[in-house]
């Protein structure tokens, strides 16, 4: 008998989850319409990395695999380092204009290609189609926001 009344709690905390989705946003993966000003970071590779690698913002994943990819098109080359420090050390490399535009021009590649994919399985899994759109959105958004990180860093 506990067996059903532990699942009976279970179901109950699931559907107050579930109604009041506001209080389970503790991770900042919930959707919001609020802007991120980038000056409001203490230093701008820390306000680029809160908000381009952060995949609840930005709707995409950067593994370090990638950044180490975006860092070689771009011109750099890097070893294997937990992603903030990768982020870092590609920002470290991107101190000239013309270098922050390649990092940029192959971070929007990147984001433009995982979007084929997200539009690609939202069209054969319909049903997680609104999962992956808010992710296309973010992205699309993301890359909006390039030129003016490109006119503020330089």
């Amino acid at each position: 008998m506990k067996d059903f009344k532990d699942v009976e709690e279970l179901r109950a905390e699931f559907e107050a989850m579930t109604n009041n989705s506001d209080e389970y946003c503790a991770d900042g993966s919930c959707s919001t319409s609020e802007e991120v000003d980038l000056k409001d970071y203490p230093s701008y590779t820390e306000a680029l990395y809160a908000r381009i690698v952060a995949p609840h913002v930005s709707g995409i994943y950067f593994s370090r695999w990638d950044i180490k990819e975006i860092a070689n098109v771009a011109g750099d080359s890097m070893a294997i380092h937990p992603r903030k420090r990768m982020f870092e050390l590609l920002m470290k490399f991107a101190v000239s204009q013309e270098r922050m535009e390649a990092v940029l021009d192959e971070m929007e590649n990147h984001m433009l290609e995982k979007i084929d994919i997200y539009r690609e399985i939202a069209e054969n899994f319909p049903h997680s189609a609104p999962i992956f759109e808010e992710k296309i959105e973010k992205a699309e958004a993301t890359i909006k926001l390039f030129p003016q990180i490109l006119k503020e860093y330089f």
